[in-house]
């Protein structure tokens, strides 16, 4: 703590980001300031909320980086928050995508529909508020501009220029001037301009009727209520027709909420909910939330976007480079306090769970360490073993972190040394094998151990720890009672109860990993056993390869009924006779 008050004293009284780390050196926070003196030293001085409390029980260090000015602090944050993930800076890790139409710059252009934005590649229309509308739109316009739709020009006609879908370029010469003419429509349509083309439809219909074509007039009829369906559903709320986006947010008990409307057409057609934590001030946050909305999650900027008064709108525009406003009067205005409302509404049903989530995990996970007298164990790796008498024996490794599984942390471990059914000697082995690496590969250790077991496998993972390792890390035992529950928590040496109430949300987190080890461990020794006894039995009859083994086993599904069927049935089943005869003949010696 000496250290961090030194390099507090020595803060710049300048814009830049500041960067916090934990024990591990991990980047646990990116922010940012105006003045980084005052900003930095406000996280040690004074009372905080929980959750930042948190993140300040969490620094063990800090860097910083200077810049010259607001906008480079704001841009520099977003690139060190991309480039590090800092799982206190959840919100801005949002991967939410939404589907657009894209009419390419091809020689023979297409129209597909992508979630992802690439810059000069082709026209962007959207987004649409979810894959069947963009669909349903697609297949519109495919019946109305019959563009190509195969990825790579085949050498022959298919079956979408037999029903007039598409002018077959791989056998036709299709001029520039007859598709410039055609994605010149489409982008028209795109851009609002459908009911120039329900007009001309209609025009076209009346003709039709006119020379009694009545099948090709129904067809246009068809046409026309498509559009009608799928391009009107919506009122328009600016005449304009311009694309915008509006961006309103509230704020409570340290807790954001953002809601984006995206205005296409005049249109209200989607909108985005974000919920967060947030360490800085609000419109700071915010500011940083709309920059990475944009320049890091491939979100089309549209024509302008509004935000409301109390963020720089001037920081906004030259992070984005396109026109902000912030409306004080007229339906403008009313779209943003709508968006404020929403995002009030959104806040206030969400605390009930947030109130919920809490209590159930991380503030279980804090009444924990006070009652193993720890601090608090924040990450947690459990361990169990799974055997049928000494068989196949396999451990597996589960990481619960602030009380929720981490399952990309989740191991499994075929035992190599111990033979026999020795849950001790199995222990040990995991218990070295895990924690050598960790220190090898300079891996986060663990603030706390849990064993499922007895006292002898957590006097085996204790010895392991601190003699061999030389690693000192709390290590408790799960113990269950005879309906293989979660009955008590044992630590120390010799192992003593902590006294847990039956009903509190810490035993019930300790029920959750115990329950969650278990499974784990015996769905993987279940997989290694199965895989062990097809692979004993099939795979040394000479002449039966994978292929075959999985036919086998799909036509008679079991072992035990290709054991029963005769030379005739393995024939059948796509063996040749030579092979099927060695097969009757091996199962039948074994």
């Amino acid at each position: 703590m000496s250290a961090l008050k030194e390099k507090l004293d020595i803060l710049p009284a300048q814009p830049g980001c500041y960067l916090m780390k934990n024990k591990y050196g991990q980047i646990i926070y990116v922010g940012k300031a105006k003045n980084l003196k005052n900003r930095v030293r406000s996280y040690f001085t004074g009372t905080h909320d929980a959750k930042t409390q948190r993140l300040v029980n969490d620094i063990c260090d800090f860097e910083y980086i200077v810049v010259s000015s607001e906008i480079e602090s704001l841009l520099l944050e977003m690139n060190l928050i991309k480039k590090h993930e800092p799982k206190y800076n959840v919100m801005l890790k949002d991967d939410k995508s939404y589907p657009y139409i894209k009419l390419t710059n091809e020689r023979h252009p297409r129209l597909i529909i992508t979630r992802k934005v690439k810059k000069n590649s082709g026209k962007y229309f959207g987004p649409y508020p979810n894959a069947t509308a963009a669909a349903e739109t697609k297949r519109l316009l495919d019946r109305l501009y019959p563009l190509r739709k195969c990825r790579t020009l085949p050498d022959r006609v298919c079956l979408y220029y037999h029903i007039g879908q598409c002018m077959a370029p791989c056998v036709n010469d299709i001029s520039e001037e007859t598709y410039k003419e055609m994605t010149d429509h489409i982008t028209r349509f795109l851009n609002g301009g459908h009911q120039d083309v329900k007009r001309d439809l209609e025009e076209k219909m009346a003709k039709a009727a006119e020379q009694l074509n009545f099948e090709h007039a129904k067809e246009l009829r068809d046409q026309i209520r498509h559009i009608e369906t799928i391009m009107e559903k919506q009122n328009v709320l600016f005449d304009d027709l311009n694309d915008r986006d509006v961006f309103g947010y509230a704020i409570d008990k340290g807790w954001m909420c953002v809601q984006v409307f995206f205005i296409r057409q005049g249109k209200l057609i989607e909108r985005d909910v974000s919920i967060f934590p947030f360490y800085q001030e609000p419109e700071e946050d915010l500011l940083t939330y709309i920059g990475q909305f944009y320049l890091h999650h491939n979100h089309l900027k549209p024509k302008e976007i509004l935000i409301p008064l109390s963020i720089n709108s001037k920081l906004v525009n030259q992070m984005l480079e396109i026109p902000v406003h912030q409306p004080k009067r007229g339906k403008k205005k009313q779209l943003v306090e709508m968006a404020e409302k929403n995002a009030q509404i959104a806040l206030k049903e969400k605390f009930a769970l947030i109130e919920r989530d809490e209590s159930r995990t991380m503030r279980a996970v804090e009444n924990l360490g006070k009652h193993l007298n720890i601090n608090t164990p924040r990450r947690i790796e459990t361990f169990d073993n799974s055997n049928i008498q000494g068989v196949h024996p396999v451990s597996a490794m589960v990481v619960f972190e602030d009380g929720k599984p981490n399952k990309k942390e989740y191991r499994k471990y075929n035992i190599k040394t111990v033979k026999g059914p020795d849950d001790v000697a199995t222990m040990k082995e995991v218990i070295r094998r895990r924690y050598a690496r960790v220190l090898k590969e300079n891996l986060p250790l663990p603030d706390l151990i849990l064993i499922d077991g007895g006292k002898g496998q957590m006097a085996a993972a204790i010895d392991v720890l601190e003699n061999e390792l030389g690693v000192s890390i709390p290590v408790c035992g799960l113990v269950k009672d005879e309906k293989h529950k979660t009955s008590q928590l044992v630590m120390g040496e010799p192992p003593q109860v902590v006294p847990l109430e039956r009903n509190s949300q810490e035993f019930y987190l300790l029920q959750r990993i115990q329950d969650e080890v278990h499974r784990f461990a015996v769905t993987f020794h279940r997989q290694v056993r199965d895989k062990s006894m097809t692979k004993s039995i099939l795979d040394d009859i000479d002449g039966i390869g994978p292929k075959r083994k999985q036919t086998l086993l799909k036509h008679f599904g079991s072992i035990k009924k290709i054991r029963e069927a005769g030379i005739d049935d393995l024939i059948k089943s796509g063996l040749p006779e030579n092979i099927a005869k060695k097969v009757k003949e091996y199962l039948e010696k074994n």
